[in-house]
């Protein structure tokens, strides 16, 4: 048996999605900016794949504008928001457990001048309200929060942050990092009261490569690449018309029978967290240890630590097994680094780097999750006694 563990790091893609893929490659491969009947095709995939996109969000088309995933996302949110805004204020507010694409921009920021916040977490990776409300002032110009915690799956009060971030200073502009949430929740920006939001295609079933950013209407945001003025100037570069496409189609086709495929990640999500229970030196890490439907965690991700087994000796001795899971984040280089959002919720160095992540889709089955519970329950213990030696 296989079973794929790691949606969220990619997904695979739907059958509609690669025959959109294929056929924008194949046969209306125009390039958008070209004033032909090819051009006008391709355009035409563009425009729909917009729509698509605007209509899961109840936005408008305008506000949309695609790049090349969610780091890309992030960093034109960020940095774009900050350099449009310097005169107003140079302090930026994020959370210690944000993915590292806003962190680097974050970083990057701070070597130009910027002072930057890093908001503490409670041990389920909550962000701190309180803190929040100190953070914001007069010169604060941007918070970025996360939506879904891409390691351990808290959700984060975003409604409740924005209306902290209002109440003290109503020009603050408030980023989002959806790419673990859309799709998996409803998100509607305009009710949260949100003026930017990054998603990506591939955790989505949609192609690598592609993503976009909700950009509300009045938002000032500069542009961080230059050249022919695509897509009214704010991200140039001939437009990737195939990725577009696969992401409008992937869009559309997650929130068909959306209530549907969230109950059922969700179930196995609890049932996969009931049948680690009793078993020894198994730590569920974040609130996806207290099971049900808890509403501040998302129903796809469960972060799991095994006391005296490194990550990657138990992700390889699952990849054996045809089992296929992360250690942390995939979102980076294959290089090992520490978890800060494990630190940050108070998870000790040798939990953490014994932890891995289940994250689920739509398209797991709980024989999937009966299959990696009983190897994980004859893996741990060989690989503890291998490890003493």
């Amino acid at each position: 048996m296989e079973a794929y563990f790691d949606n969220s790091a990619t997904t695979r893609c739907t059958a509609h999605v690669r025959e959109i893929v294929q056929r924008a490659m194949e046969l209306d491969y125009g390039n958008p900016s070209s004033l032909h009947k090819k051009g006008i095709e391709a355009e035409r995939y563009v425009k729909d794949a917009a729509a698509s996109v605007a209509q899961t969000l109840k936005v408008s088309e305008k506000e949309i504008v695609f790049t090349s995933g969610g780091t890309e996302s992030d960093n034109l949110a960020i940095i774009g928001t900050a350099l449009a805004n310097k005169r107003a204020g140079k302090r930026l507010v994020t959370t210690a457990v944000e993915h590292a694409a806003v962190y680097q921009a974050m970083e990057f920021l701070k070597t130009v001048g910027f002072e930057v916040v890093y908001l503490p977490v409670d041990q389920n990776g909550v962000v701190s309200l309180e803190a929040l409300g100190e953070a914001v002032d007069g010169q604060t110009t941007l918070v970025s929060i996360m939506q879904v915690n891409n390691e351990i799956g808290t959700v984060e009060p975003i409604m409740d942050a924005v209306k902290v971030i209002r109440g003290k200073n109503p020009k603050t502009y408030v980023h989002v990092d959806a790419v673990q949430s859309y799709g998996k929740m409803r998100i509607r920006p305009r009710q949260l009261d949100i003026d930017m939001m990054s998603v990506s295609g591939h955790k989505i079933h949609g192609p690598k490569g592609v993503g976009f950013l909700y950009v509300r209407d009045k938002t000032k945001i500069a542009p961080i690449s230059f050249g022919g003025g695509q897509q009214s100037g704010m991200r140039s570069g001939t437009l990737n018309v195939p990725g577009i496409a696969g992401l409008g189609v992937a869009a559309r086709e997650c929130y068909e029978d959306f209530d549907k495929k969230v109950l059922h990640m969700r179930g196995l999500r609890d049932y996969f967290i009931e049948k680690l229970s009793p078993m020894d030196g198994i730590f569920i890490n974040g609130n996806a240890g207290n099971a049900g439907n808890a509403p501040d965690m998302a129903p796809h991700i469960v972060s799991v630590s095994v006391s005296g087994v490194r990550s990657e000796v138990l992700l390889h001795a699952f990849e054996e097994c045809g089992i296929y899971v992360s250690a942390g984040s995939a979102c980076s280089s294959n290089k090992r680094i520490a978890s800060r959002t494990l630190s940050a919720i108070g998870v000790s160095p040798e939990l953490s780097g014994s932890t891995v992540r289940f994250s689920f889709s739509a398209y797991n089955t709980k024989e999937e999750i009966d299959y990696a519970v009983l190897k994980l329950s004859e893996l741990a213990p060989k690989l503890r006694r291998y490890q003493r030696h």
